[in-house]
């Protein structure tokens, strides 16, 4: 029931029958173990939550950015607080061969590219309680222009032996480039689409601090990314990366 009671500020949205499915179906998602399925929420979910009512719930159209939203900032938001906007991907490994957006990505554990599903979150990150909401979630299909970018890149790097050295000086050829112009990278166009709407949805009703992100973006292009946003990045360097000024602020 105290689910049910938590849910309550999200009734304008939905409607009462929604609701009460969300409850059963976030309350077998909290006790139950393994890997998270429809036929694994039904069994545990208990009564009123059998396997057709979960397929009910997840085949509806639902404003998930406004139900996140709107449940964080009545239940979670604290006006006292420091909130941070943390941006991560995460890749969920399938079998399946119809799956939209069926790609295959980078995943950390398996320290290789997989095959799976890609999905990119932004979550608000309390300082005070050390906890993270998710508050922004979109699945990640790359285009077929990105896809044969990152086929070319890999291809490049695998016909150059990693022990070639080039000659020192300025390569043959090359043209003067003006480095204050940057054009992001389609990846990095669409978690900046992401961070907007979501500042959009904000309104200033909730200051943000920080952008924070893993090293796969603690490079020049992301920064510009940040301050386009309007917000100062957090990130780690490469081992190999140099700051030309060193940082003296707060």
């Amino acid at each position: 029931m105290d689910s049910v009671a938590l849910f309550q500020c999200l009734q304008p949205h939905v409607t009462a029958t929604t609701l009460r499915q969300c409850s059963r179906i976030a309350l077998a998602m909290l006790v139950m173990t393994g890997r998270v399925t429809r036929l694994g929420l039904s069994r545990w979910a208990g009564k009123g939550g059998s396997y057709r009512t979960v397929q009910r719930f997840f085949s509806q159209a639902l404003p998930w950015a406004t139900l996140l939203w709107v449940f964080l900032r009545e239940q979670v938001y604290r006006p006292e607080d420091v909130y941070l906007l943390a941006g991560a991907e995460v890749v969920v490994t399938t079998a399946g061969k119809h799956t939209h957006g069926l790609d295959r990505f980078f995943s950390s554990l398996y320290g290789k590219p997989v095959p799976g599903l890609s999905f990119f979150t932004l979550s608000w990150v309390s300082t005070q309680e050390r906890r993270s909401f998710p508050i922004r979630v979109e699945q990640v299909v790359r285009s077929a222009a990105e896809k044969a970018a990152s086929k070319a890149k890999a291809e490049a790097k695998k016909q150059t032996p990693s022990t070639a050295k080039r000659r020192p000086g300025r390569p043959k050829g090359s043209k003067n480039t003006n480095k204050t112009e940057r054009t992001l990278t389609p990846e990095l166009v669409r978690i900046k689409a992401l961070i907007d709407a979501l500042r959009q949805r904000l309104a200033g009703m909730i200051p943000l601090s920080y952008l924070v992100l893993d090293g796969h973006f603690g490079h020049h292009h992301v920064v510009d990314m940040a301050r386009q946003c309007h917000l100062p990045l957090i990130s780690k360097l490469r081992s190999d990366s140099a700051l030309s000024v060193p940082y003296e602020g707060p």
